[in-house]
């Protein structure tokens, strides 16, 4: 019985002792420890409007770093033919992205240009201290505040604008990104961006022309008519894609202004090999959608291994189809059929007859009694196709190989405008041949009014050399 007590005693002094150890190296470890970091020198911030991030800090040691930021109030597009008036960090939505590393003394500058018509100040998540430099930085219009503070933890930190109503200001664009880096910095990726999501309030419905004032019932309601990422539909899309080649390793800083959603981020057809959860240093791997809060932020990586254009959504996905959250990247490079085959065969399984698919109606198809002029109904068909057409036929429309004809100088509208009319309404299964090539594949009847119907085909028509053609109502109607 003694050489057993005497073993869990031993077992007992043992489990103590590397419990001590333990909190010794944790408290050698904590962040507060990196207050006493020294800082040598000083330097000028460079800041950069998303998607771009600047240069990585690399092995720099810690210095005083001068940030230099201006509130703008702009008037931008938050869709196309939809002016928003956005309060601004730098003038972009998000705001400017900061990089730094752990230790560094920051001088931020803060100035609230002349033009603007309120106050405002800033919060940011990387600093310790009251209301996160909010206290200390309240600006008026024509006014500039200074204020300092060491980041002593690493991560990736939401900013934001903390002048009541509070809501209201993150809400008009006021916030972006802060990065700070380890000491020795990040690990060397080819490709870094900055993509941040946000949801925005407006007194019109989604897609309703014009300027658009903030709806404050609406957003205290969360009930978002648009959640997009960098402060557009479309910032992420055609020409403003983000693009990598084929083996190359992409480190998205993703951030999450809100207000109110949070975000299911996810890229179609790729997986995530790190992520730094919640933008901090828990790194979970193999991740195919994070969940990033609003005020929260993540940091994504993978290496991208074949060709492709690869979707970026919030995977809550009616808000990606339907509000704006979409954005592309783009790779280019030789295929890998051993990692991806493409389309091997194809076949026609009708198990249950052939059916066309409906989607539900949610209205009346009648037209409404205004005229809208040539321009207009290419700018409202515009946003129709960008919500219901361009998941299938692409933001050019060059369609899908082997799986949705192109639209882009398309034979099937140049011969007959009907048909196109017929497809929309009614739907359309089997082969169709288009360009001379054929198509099996099914599209569901739309849910679109007469009038919605005609502004998107009249866009169609008189994009990618199809001949410039205008699709009326009246026609529309005779085809129900």
């Amino acid at each position: 019985m003694k050489s057993k007590f005497f073993d869990y005693k031993l077992l007992a002094v043992v489990c103590m002792s590397f419990l001590m150890t333990t909190m010794v190296s944790c408290s050698k470890g904590k962040n507060t420890d990196n207050s006493k970091i020294p800082v040598s020198g000083q330097q000028a911030a460079e800041l950069t409007a998303p998607p771009k991030v600047p240069k990585p800090v690399g092995n720099r040691g810690a210095t005083k770093l001068i940030v230099n930021m201006e509130i703008i109030e702009k008037e931008g597009e938050l869709d196309n033919g939809v002016k928003y008036v956005f309060w601004t960090y730098g003038g972009s939505v998000p705001g400017s992205f900061i990089r730094t590393r752990v230790g560094d003394v920051v001088e931020f500058h803060l100035k609230n240009h002349p033009d603007n018509k309120l106050p405002h100040n800033i919060d940011l998540h990387a600093v310790t201290g009251q209301g996160g430099g909010a206290s200390s930085s309240f600006v008026a219009p024509g006014h500039e505040v200074v204020f300092s503070f060491k980041v002593i933890n690493q991560g990736l930190y939401v900013y934001h604008c903390a002048t009541a109503p509070v809501g209201m200001h993150i809400a008009n664009g006021m916030y972006g990104l802060i990065l700070v880096e380890p000491e020795g910095g990040l690990p060397p990726v080819d490709k870094e961006y900055y993509i941040m999501q946000g949801d925005f309030y407006t007194k019109g419905e989604n897609g309703q022309t014009g300027l658009q004032p903030f709806d404050m019932k609406k957003a205290i309601d969360e009930d978002a008519d648009y959640v997009v990422f960098n402060g557009k539909v479309g910032a992420l899309t055609g020409d403003n894609s983000i693009t990598a080649k084929v083996g190359e390793t992409v480190r998205l800083f993703v951030g999450n202004g809100g207000p109110n959603l949070v975000s299911s981020f996810h890229v179609i057809g790729e997986i995530f090999d790190k992520v730094h959860i919640e933008g901090g240093d828990l790194i979970n791997k193999d991740v195919q959608t994070t969940l990033i809060p609003a005020g929260g932020s993540a940091i994504v990586e993978f290496k991208v291994e074949v060709p492709g254009t690869f979707i970026i959504v919030d995977h809550s996905i009616f808000r990606t189809f339907n509000k704006g959250s979409l954005g592309m990247l783009k790779v280019t490079g030789d295929e890998n059929k051993e990692i991806y085959s493409g389309k091997q065969t194809e076949g026609i399984y009708l198990p249950e007859g052939a059916t066309i698919q409906e989607i539900p109606a949610s209205g009346t198809t009648e037209t409404t009694s205004k005229t809208y002029s040539l321009q207009e109904k290419i700018t409202l068909g515009k946003q129709i196709y960008d919500k219901t057409c361009m998941a299938c036929h692409q933001t050019s429309g060059e369609g899908m190989p082997n799986a949705f004809p192109p639209l882009a100088n398309s034979d099937y509208f140049k011969t007959d405008p009907n048909k196109a009319i017929n497809a929309v309404i009614h739907g359309l299964s089997g082969e169709v041949t288009v360009n001379g090539k054929k198509y099996n594949s099914v599209m569901p009847k739309q849910a679109l009014t007469d009038e919605e119907v005609a502004n998107v085909l009249t866009y169609v028509t008189n994009s990618w050399g199809n001949g410039k053609q205008e699709i009326t109502p009246a026609m529309v109607k005779s085809k129900r």
